[in-house]
């Protein structure tokens, strides 16, 4: 019951970050370097996700462990951007690269989750390794990188980035 219980709750609060995570993106593209209203939504939703995936049951050390632990890494300047730096100067380049990256984390899981319970994404890659993951991963990291050079463009050209 309470691996049935965490994965929903987990499932759940990822779908909430990834959504919050979309709009703080978009809010990131027209200039706002706090990433709008749903920002702390999006940071307290991708902290959770990010976390609570250690208290399933494990005996081995996986990738989506190693994926958490940056998760949580990206996650810290990214907090400590916003709350103890309050986004000065440089700070909101900060803060803003670690709100598309922590996005960045959550569509990665996603995608390998996608892979993993669609019976026909999992025959086409069954251990994640095969061209069609791949190259899925790789796109949307392109795609991530190309969002994180548009935030980055954006902040530095905004006037109130000083």
């Amino acid at each position: 019951m309470y691996v049935l219980t965490l994965t929903i709750v987990h499932t759940l609060v990822s779908f909430v970050a990834i959504g919050a995570g979309m709009a703080v993106v978009a809010e990131l593209l027209k200039g706002d370097p706090r990433g709008g209203g749903l920002a702390k939504l999006f940071l307290g939703t991708a902290l959770f996700t990010s976390a609570s995936g250690f208290a399933f049951p494990f005996t081995q050390f996986l990738p989506s462990h190693g994926t958490g632990i940056v998760a949580l890494l990206v996650l810290l300047p990214t907090l400590l951007a916003r709350y103890h730096f309050h986004l000065r100067g440089a700070w909101r380049l900060v803060h803003a690269g670690g709100l598309v990256a922590s996005l960045y984390f959550l569509f990665f899981v996603l995608v390998a989750q996608i892979f993993s319970k669609i019976p026909a994404l999992r025959e086409a890659a069954p251990t994640l390794a095969e061209p069609p993951f791949t190259i899925t991963q790789g796109i949307l990291l392109m795609v991530f990188i190309g969002l994180g050079i548009a935030v980055t463009r954006k902040l530095r050209g905004n006037a109130s980035f000083a």
